[in-house]
């Protein structure tokens, strides 16, 4: 038995994204064929996500869908819903090999013993909880346009009372400082100008390593490497923002303006439920000091609407933070029950219509938000990454995150340009 193609397909974060490529890579290396998933394929390998139960609904229907492509083919499941739900999975007739986010990185080992005929067990799953150490993959960046993705961090010690990515991740582990800085070297070599620090929790970065390191230091070791002039972050909880790390965003002028803040809600009853360790007044104090300190900042943002117990009064909380911080964009998320969760068997739910009264509530101040932000850069000289061309216009992104169409453009991409910004299009800025 030989195999020589494969395909991909990936669900949930760009953390997920990034060790699908680092599968990847591991068959590319040794001489498979990557095809689309929809081809035709001899492995197909879903990399599955559980943060939501449409995440949930969607791994299934994937992996059914792969078998109907070639049903002599070999359907691995893998991920957080493959790591929470794997007996689950083994069950469905579809599915070949479940394999838990433990050993996703074994994968490529796994098919090489199928291709000896070797008798596996179907589910290959073990205790998330028992990785002590950040588990390094290959060297392959998630590269999306101009930008690269670099993962530095995985798992999460917080336990939130909606969230099952504990259970998928197990504990903060830290990626040693070499590492991450061998891999933004070889990014700026391959002319990468502007990466993406990700990871499950990025401000619990250092806290299980013997080293005192921390997620400020990792930024001044980037922002020191030549070639690289543009560093974001993936994520934030408002509760990591540091006084340093206050100080380092106004200061080093390679850290992009733009935070997106795993905000959830603006009111402290619910909080406290959620398990958050911040309040409203905090996060009100920390992101509006970094407003007066850094010049043209934008933020965007988490947000959870209908948690159990959630009264119009909580809703309202969240609401004013949010109108009175003010962020470029929002993901509004409506409340569901996961499994294995605290908050599942909260009492006091919230009328699923409730719940979309004050998801549309907030969609509306959202895109009210939205248009506000970009039309007060009207008339102004923004500085803009050129990620793409095509029809003979140019798009990127501006230091603090919004996109642009830049008209009259003569570059390449991957070039860093001063814009004149002249109006707003279909929510888009545009400038020459």
């Amino acid at each position: 038995m030989k195999f020589n193609r494969v395909a991909f397909y990936t669900l949930g974060c760009k953390v997920n994204q990034y060790e699908t490529e680092g599968l990847k890579k591991q068959f590319l290396d040794n001489g498979f064929n990557a095809v689309e998933f929809e081809e035709e394929s001899d492995i197909y390998i879903i990399n599955s996500c559980t943060v939501t139960s449409i995440a949930d609904k969607k791994t299934r229907n994937m992996l059914r869908r792969a078998k109907k492509n070639n049903r002599n083919a070999i359907v691995i499941a893998t991920g957080c819903y493959a790591q929470t739900n794997g007996k689950e999975l083994s069950e469905i007739e579809e599915i070949d090999y479940v394999v838990g986010n433990t050993d996703k990185n074994a994968i490529f080992k796994l098919i090489s013993k199928i291709e000896k005929q070797e008798i596996l067990p179907k589910l290959i799953l073990k205790n998330i909880f028992d990785e002590d150490i950040y588990e390094e993959m290959e060297f392959s960046t998630l590269r999306e346009m101009s930008r690269a993705y670099i993962k530095i961090q995985d798992g999460c010690n917080n336990f939130c009372s909606y969230c099952k990515i504990p259970f998928a991740r197990g504990k903060s582990r830290s990626r040693k400082p070499e590492n991450i800085i061998d891999e933004v070297r070889e990014l700026a070599r391959d002319g990468f100008k502007e990466i993406i620090l990700i990871g499950i929790n990025l401000g619990a970065y250092g806290e299980d390593l013997e080293a005192e390191i921390f997620l400020e230091d990792i930024l001044e070791k980037c922002a020191i490497i030549e070639g690289i002039q543009r560093i974001r972050l993936g994520s934030i909880y408002p509760d990591k923002i540091s006084q340093r790390f206050i100080e380092l965003l106004k200061n080093e002028k390679k850290l992009m303006p733009h935070l997106h803040i795993s905000l959830q809600s603006g009111d402290n009853e619910v909080l406290k439920l959620m398990k958050r360790k911040y309040k409203r007044e905090d996060v009100i104090k920390v992101l509006g000091e970094l407003k007066k300190s850094v010049n043209d900042l934008e933020f965007t943002g988490d947000v959870i609407v209908g948690f159990p117990h959630e009264k119009e009064n909580n809703f309202f909380n969240t609401y004013k933070l949010i109108e009175q911080i003010g962020f470029s964009d929002l993901h509004i998320f409506q409340y569901s029950d996961r499994e294995n969760t605290l908050a599942a068997i909260y009492e006091e739910k919230v009328d699923a219509k409730d719940k979309k009264q004050r998801a549309d509530a907030l969609e509306e101040l959202r895109e009210k938000m939205y248009k506000e932000t970009r039309m007060k850069y009207i008339g102004k000289k923004l500085s803009v990454l050129v990620e793409e061309i095509k029809h003979g216009k140019a798009y990127g992104y501006t230091s603090n995150y919004i996109k642009v169409r830049i008209d009259n453009y003569k570059e390449s991409i991957n070039e860093i340009v001063d814009v004149d910004i002249k109006g707003l299009e279909k929510g888009m800025l545009i400038g020459e």
